[in-house]
Parts: C-alpha cells; structure tokens; sequence
C-alpha cells in the first residue's frame, strides 16, 4: 500500500520504518527540515535499537523518503497516519494544536483528490478527538465522512527501548471507526503480526492507553511502596513480589512489578494526569489514580534521602534517560534528583552512552535546558572516569558490566536504584533492597 505518515517522531519513525520493511511505500511528513533530511539520507530520527538498520534498509530499497509538501503526501498514498505530540497542558488536557493542524493539512489534501482515503490515528488523545478530526476533514476538503474518506483510531504501544520489538510482537492491535471497510484495509497491515485485531468503538479505542499507561503507572509505584516496607522489615522485597506475579490470572503482568526508582518519560505521567482529568471533569472522586503520582514523587525523596544521609559531595550517575536504550530525558525522575543535588551544592558527573547533548532537539532539549541547561559540562561517555571521579555513584540503567565495578571500586559507596545485582556488598546500598 501507499502510506504517508505525519511526524516522525518515536512512534513516526518505527512506523515508517516497520511498515516499509513490509513491503508499503511509506512518505513521512513533517516540519522539522531535519527529521526529513535524515530520512532522506536513510538515518532515522530517534535512538532506538535496530531502527537504524531498518531505516537504511528502506532507503536503499527505494520503500521511504521524507517531506514538507503534506498535500502531495496524501494525494499520493491511500493511508495517512497521524503520529505528532500531543503534550499535557498544565490542568491535564491535551494539547491537541499539533493533531488539528494536520487534520486541516490532510483535508487540503484529500480535496484534491477523488480516491477514497483512510486516516489513522496513532497518536494518544482524549475521547472525542477521532470525531473532531472528521468534522476538520470534512470542512477543509469538502469531502463526506465515511464516504470519501474514514478516520480509524489505531492507538499504538510501542515502548521506548525495545519499540521494533513492540511493534512485530503486539499483545493485539486495536481500530476504531464507523467504517468497517476500512478498519477491513487498515486491518490488512498488521496480518502477520501474531496478535488479534480487535476492533471497537471509537471512544473505547481512543481511552484504552490511557487505562494501560495508567495502570502500568500503578503497578510501579505500588512495587515501590512494598518494596519500601520490606527494607525496613529485612525483607528482600523482589522475592515477595515475584511471588505476587505469580498469580497472573486476575490480568496482572509481571513486567513493572519490581520495586526500584520512580517512573518517568513522556507517557506514563502525561496518561496519568490525562485519567485523572477525565474523572474531574465529570466530578468523579478518584482516591487511588490521585495517590499514584505522590507516591512516585515520594520515591524521589526516598532516592534523595539514601544519597544524602551519606554525606558524599561528589557524585556520580549512571543512566541518565528515563529508561535504559533511549535518549529521551523528559521527565526523567534522575533529572528532577540530579537537579536537587546540583541545587544542594553537590558536584556531579554524569554517564549515558545515549545521551548525546548536541542531538537533543525539540521537547526533550527544552525539558533539559529548562531543569540542567548546563548539562554538556556534566556528562561523559566514560563510565570508568565517573566512578574515579565520585565518592557515591548513583546506578539508575542496569548497564552491563556495571555489577563488575561495585567490588572493583571499594572505597566508592553504590546506591542501586536499577538492581544490577544480587549479591552483598560493604560499599553497596539498593532502593527497596
């Protein structure tokens, strides 16, 4: 098939990647010159593992190119899928100026032409927005809904880190539309994918992430708050909790059942405070979905608590993201304690092999220069220096051989935020072990 894709972001670019090395031609759209000049040189986007290759792959095969000239991208595909941001505004609702700007871009679009079009929304939005997109659709191209073209919500749950991953091996994969001819279509591109395709009511496929990510959200911080209480108890609260996981008949997934660090990046908290808006809206008293976000917050303080009562000046980090194989720092909860520290008068050093201060562009750049905008004097890529440099070295990814420097180094103190080991230590202290 013929696909154009809007914005090739962490969920644009995988796209456009995966679906060309399916064998579709794929356009990707989008108003940064250089997202669109790293695709038109076979480079992606993002950091993410095997995306490079894919990419290369695509562009060799003559299956993806990039561009700003959106009309001619839907004049020239049968597909569109809508992947930009959609942020949280400071009261939780969604910041929907990116999703309506190319809904008014591929109506000028399908206005020009008479072939049947299908849009597909990737991006994470607030019940209600599919039929929103329409009625733009309808009024920029003068076209009929469900007659000249559909809008399907497909939402996406890809992770950062393992998203090729996520995207070949999905749990199932969701549409939703009044038009069941082209859920039939868009159904078409995930037929080898070894997973169901359900497909539902508009509402229910627009609200679905934000019940997963608030859920995964819960499960974290829960593990957290167990894990705290079996510290104090001498518990080893990893044992207690992979005993819990156990029981996965009442839909409980053992992946974020681990008491550690808080959570982090661009979904969970934006999804988080996406629900709870949902209920304030409708005056719904909501108890536990409120308590989620302190807790986490108190788990930075927990973090802050076992740094400081060591009363170490000089500090190092290990892992920088919100989460080990990306480079994504927005609400990185290492970021917020890093910022504290510098705040307190400590000297840091920081390692990320990820992280690369001079590729940061668009909200992640401007999440760092507003917490650590002197973050290039901090980091290093080697980890080895950074350890030398520290009295107390901070390990929040578990990186391999980073287990192998805790006895190595003894007269450093570790704090393990990521449980690289579970062997004792002199000079080593876990989280919520």
């Amino acid at each position: 098939m013929r696909i154009s894709i809007f914005g090739l972001g962490y969920v644009g670019c995988v796209s456009l990647g995966c679906l060309a090395q399916n064998g579709h031609q794929v356009v990707g759209v989008d108003v940064s010159q250089n997202k669109i000049d790293l695709i038109n040189c076979g480079k992606p986007t993002i950091i993410e593992k095997d995306i490079d290759k894919i990419i290369r792959r695509s562009y060799e095969q003559g299956k993806i190119k990039a561009t700003k000239d959106f009309v001619d991208a839907v004049v020239n595909s049968e597909i569109s899928f809508i992947a930009v941001g959609t942020p949280s505004t400071k009261e939780g609702h969604l910041n929907l100026e990116y999703i309506l700007k190319v809904a008014k871009e591929i109506g000028q679009g399908i206005a020009k032409k008479n072939e049947f079009h299908i849009v597909a929304v990737r991006s994470t939005v607030f019940p209600g927005t599919n039929r929103e997109i329409g009625k733009i659709i309808e009024n920029e191209s003068g076209k009929i809904r469900n007659k000249d073209f559909a809008v399907v919500s497909n939402p996406e749950f890809l992770r950062e880190g393992s998203a090729i991953k996520d995207y070949y091996h999905p749990s199932v994969t969701i549409l939703g539309s009044e038009n069941k001819e082209a859920m039939e279509t868009l159904a078409l591109l995930y037929n080898d994918l070894p997973a169901p395709v359900e497909k539902v009511a508009i509402e229910i496929a627009e609200l679905i992430k934000y019940v997963n990510n608030t859920w995964h959200a819960l499960k974290i911080s829960f593990a957290n708050e167990i894990g705290n209480i079996c510290k104090r108890l001498d518990i080893d609260s990893h044992k207690v909790m992979d005993l819990f996981a156990k029981d996965t008949k009442l839909n409980l997934s053992s992946y974020y059942l681990k008491s550690g660090f808080a959570y982090g990046g661009s979904c969970l908290p934006k999804d988080l405070k996406g629900l709870k808006t949902i209920a304030y809206d409708f005056y719904l008293p909501s108890p536990v979905i409120e308590a989620i976000e302190n807790s986490n917050n108190h788990q930075k303080q927990v973090t802050i608590q076992l740094i400081e009562k060591h009363g170490k000046k000089n500090i190092g980090i290990l892992g920088f993201s919100f989460k080990e194989g990306t480079d994504d720092l927005r609400f990185s909860p290492i970021v917020e304690v890093a910022e504290y520290l510098l705040g307190k008068g400590h000297v840091l050093k920081i390692y990320d092999k990820n992280v690369s201060v001079s590729k940061l562009t668009g909200t992640n750049k401007e999440f760092i220069d507003k917490h650590i905008p002197h973050l290039s004097d901090l980091i290093s890529d080697d980890i080895e220096q950074v350890v030398k440099d520290s009295e107390l070295i901070i390990i929040t990814h578990n990186i391999k051989g980073v287990a192998n420097i805790i006895p190595k180094y003894k007269d450093k103190f570790f704090v393990d935020l990521a449980r690289v080991t579970d062997e004792s230590f002199g000079n080593y202290e876990g989280i919520c072990w």
